[in-house]
């Protein structure tokens, strides 16, 4: 169950909230608080959908994330682009070292063939969740459908290119391990902490996560994410255009 309201020495605790393996969450994260995400036993993967909460339309920009950085994953000192060349978080903080971010994201029929049939009517609410299916269930809560469904980011997740192009699953991240991103406006965020599609697990085990959102400042001058490449010293000066 979500704690709200706990004032801590490095921000005040806005939620914290534990997401058992399956599960799916959605909130609008406001500017400047801090996402913490925390996989608790190893081996969770967390995949993500970010937008704009004041105007949808405008969303996560995989290729442009990716291009205007030069990387092919993410981690600390990068940004996330919108569609709009704005940013919607910063990562500060980063004990993993490699989140996916062009993999994409587990259906219901890849569910099946990996994993078989594990239906709610057998098995409840430990029934097989796919995060096609939790993704479209939370962005109903907030007007949004199928037609915004967009690239994801996978945190706790390394896949790897082969030379002959291939994508290889890279076990990552570990128990304890955590990574921080901060809001450089209002952002819905929606996860789902579900298999990610390349992992080579045949058995359903979904690893459970922390979620803590606290408050916190503004990216001052001299922030790592900012000044890291000229990009992204673009990016900020359009958010904060935005907010003027």
């Amino acid at each position: 169950m979500p704690t709200e309201g706990t004032n801590e020495a490095d921000g005040r605790l806005v939620v914290s909230e534990t997401l058992g393996g399956g599960r799916m969450w959605s909130r609008i994260v406001r500017r400047n608080e801090r996402l913490r995400l925390t996989d608790i036993e190893g081996g969770a993967a967390v995949a993500a959908l970010f937008f704009n909460a004041k105007d949808p339309l405008e969303r996560y920009n995989m290729p442009d994330t990716l291009k205007a950085q030069h990387v092919a994953r993410l981690t600390a000192g990068n940004v996330l682009f919108s569609d709009m060349g704005r940013v919607l978080f910063s990562v500060v903080r980063d004990e993993v070292g490699w989140h996916d971010t062009i993999t994409g994201h587990l259906t219901a029929a890849s569910s099946v063939k990996k994993f078989g049939v594990g239906s709610y009517q057998a098995l409840r609410n430990e029934f097989f969740r796919n995060t096609r299916d939790n993704f479209l269930i939370e962005l109903g809560k907030h007007g949004l459908g199928k037609r915004d469904l967009h690239a994801n980011v996978n945190f706790f997740v390394k896949v790897v290119a082969q030379l002959d192009g291939a994508l290889s699953f890279v076990p990552n991240g570990g128990a304890g391990k955590a990574i921080e991103l901060r809001a450089e406006m209002d952002v819905l965020t929606v996860l789902s902490v579900t298999p990610h599609p390349l992992d080579p697990a045949t058995r359903y085990a979904p690893k459970s996560v922390t979620v803590v959102v606290r408050s916190g400042a503004a990216a001052p001058g001299d922030d790592p994410c900012r000044c890291s490449c000229p990009e992204n010293q673009r990016g900020f000066t359009l958010t904060e255009a935005y907010f003027a």
